[in-house]
């Protein structure tokens, strides 16, 4: 069964499937932006001052409620195809491409660089820097989740432009 006339080349399944990964990825990174609010928040303040790195500071992982919005959006296409949430969910999923990309190369900068902070705080900074580890993990596929969709789904919405204009010619031709 087709997504819908437009993009013939990802399947209904494919599509839950897909926006259900996308929802769960965004979760998984609200709640673990939410320990790390916990973790940051309680933090004392040492000799060496306290450890909030630049994921923390621009809430790096509540970005996944973009990845949250754009799994439903999938979801909704699969479910209800129309041209405007297709076009609807295909911005989603680019926004999630540059928001992962975003967010992997803040992590991948906030894991590089590590200054040394109190001994009170030193045990919350090295869990905060695991947390940022596996949510590292997570940014690449999200990545190629949304990458994957916004492809087959460019794909699909250009062999459907061909359909259309190789049916209009032959109409034409016909009609000569």
């Amino acid at each position: 069964m087709a997504l819908c006339a437009c993009c013939s080349k990802v399947s209904t399944a494919d599509s839950l499937v897909l926006g259900a990964i996308q929802i769960m990825i965004g979760i998984f990174s609200v709640l673990m932006w939410y320990l790390l609010l916990i973790l940051y928040m309680g933090q004392i303040k040492g000799v060496f001052g306290t450890y909030e790195p630049i994921t923390y500071k621009t809430g790096c992982s509540l970005w996944g409620m973009i990845f949250i919005i754009s799994g439903v959006s999938i979801i909704r296409v699969a479910n209800h195809p129309s041209q405007r949430l297709f076009t609807c969910a295909m911005i989603m999923n680019i926004l999630c491409i540059i928001v992962a990309i975003i967010a992997m190369v803040l992590t991948v900068m906030e894991l590089s660089s590590f200054e040394s902070v109190s001994y009170r705080n030193y045990g919350q900074a090295k869990l905060g820097r695991e947390i940022s580890r596996v949510l590292l993990g997570f940014y690449p596929l999200e990545l190629c989740i949304a990458f994957t969709y916004t492809i087959f789904s460019c794909v699909g919405l250009c062999r459907e432009s061909e359909d259309v204009n190789t049916t209009i010619s032959e109409e034409v031709e016909s009609a000569l």
